[in-house]
């Protein structure tokens, strides 16, 4: 009785691949400890009164979480079909907003 080849070869290392995981995805959760700051503040655009470009900005403020919090979700999956590359670009974006932003801060200082 032969076995499949997918039974027979040993699985690719994907050691690498979970550390970067659990790396990027940490920096995500301290991104997350500054956005808690940031949300707090948030509701100062109010200050004026309230308006339409002041929810827009409250909302997208506080909605900022679900970023993070979808891609990990999609790294994992794609983790878990053996998608490696997809698993850690996925990964890799998920505290991507915050480095942007700190970026675009010390361009327009």
């Amino acid at each position: 009785m032969t076995e499949p080849a997918e039974l027979i070869t040993p699985p690719k290392r994907r050691i690498g691949l979970l550390i970067w995981m659990i790396v990027s995805q940490l920096l995500a959760v301290g991104s997350l400890l500054i956005w808690a700051f940031v949300a707090g503040l948030s509701v100062m655009a109010f200050d004026e009164g309230q308006s339409p470009e002041a929810w827009r900005f409250v909302i997208a403020v506080w909605a900022y979480p679900l970023i993070p919090l979808l891609l990990a979700i999609g790294a994992w999956v794609a983790f878990a079909f053996r998608k490696n590359r997809l698993a850690a670009a996925l990964s890799g974006l998920t505290f991507v907003p915050p480095f942007l932003l700190m970026l675009l801060m010390w361009i327009m200082n």
